[in-house]
């Protein structure tokens, strides 16, 4: 009965001496604008293109997502940018960080 009494206060003790502890890391916020300002001039698909158009303008991707959900959505990798579809046509495409 002693050892179960020694077990659990051993056991509070450490959890208590854990606790005490704080945890902190720093977070850096930088607005959308902010962010890597050297590459705001790529050009990149617009909404609403097909991907056929992308193709055409841009050329094969680098690699690609198959489709997923419901409705629908993919992506292609590029050099400097990822695109996103809905179907056939641009959702969004977003610039890659290094």
């Amino acid at each position: 009965m002693k050892a179960i009494v020694r077990t659990i206060l051993g056991l509070s003790v450490t959890l208590l001496i854990l606790m005490s502890f704080q945890i902190s890391a720093e977070e850096v916020k930088l607005p959308v604008g902010q962010q890597a300002p050297e590459k705001k001039a790529i050009e990149r698909p617009k909404n609403g293109m097909s991907k056929q158009q992308v193709e055409a303008r841009f050329g094969e991707p680098r690699g690609w997502d198959d489709p997923v959900g419901e409705p629908p959505i993919s992506s292609w990798e590029y050099e400097e940018f990822v695109v996103f579809f809905e179907h056939d046509l641009v959702l969004h495409s977003v610039l890659k960080t290094d």
